[in-house]
Formats: structure tokens, C-alpha cells, sequence
């Protein structure tokens, strides 16, 4: 069931946020929906991503955790420039996780 959440903004960023709004054609709710949605992925990834480099999680745990495919997880660490060892224990972690 959807929550509503609020916040408070200065006049000058909803103003900005209600004309942004005006030229999609959409109201400022849709919006902001749309603006939390892609920063709660983008802030996922980057968290999953720190952790993966850290060796906190496995590789297929972050793609898991970001509900992405393991090739799209794969993209963003080449994105971030993030190069790892992976050794035969997070493959053995990985196949694991895969098998259930």
C-alpha cells in the first residue's frame, strides 16, 4: 500500500519543480516520484557498488540488492572504475547464492 511522505522546500526549488512539472505535462507529485525513484536506485548502486569494492558483498548480492541482472551490475562496476580480485572463494560465494 502506497505511504504518503512529505517534506518542506524553499519556494524557490518547488517553483522550479511545479514549471519543470508544467512542461512534461505531468503534476509535481508525479514528479517528485519520479525524482525520489531515480535517486533511491542511483544512491543503491553507488552503496552496493562501495560495498562490492570493500568485499562486504559479493558481486551477484549487489546486483541483487540493486534488482539488476548480474550483466547490468557487471556495466556499473566497469562505470565506476572498480577493479577487484576475484578469487575462487567469491566464485564458490557466488555460485552458492545462485543455486539457492
Amino acid at each position: 500500500m502506497a505511504k504518503t511522505v512529505t517534506t518542506r522546500l524553499d519556494d524557490g526549488y518547488v517553483k522550479k519543480i511545479d514549471e519543470m512539472a508544467a512542461r512534461k505535462g505531468i503534476d509535481r507529485s508525479a514528479l517528485l516520484r519520479s525524482f525520489f525513484l531515480c535517486a533511491l536506485k542511483e544512491h543503491t548502486i553507488r552503496d552496493s557498488l562501495e560495498d562490492y569494492k570493500t568485499g562486504t558483498i559479493t558481486l551477484w548480492e549487489a546486483a541483487q540488492r540493486c534488482n539488476l541482472s548480474l550483466w547490468e551490475m557487471i556495466r556499473e562496476v566497469k562505470r565506476a572504475h572498480i577493479h577487484t580480485f576475484y578469487d575462487l572463494k567469491e566464485f564458490e560465494k557466488d555460485l552458492r547464492a545462485l543455486n539457492g
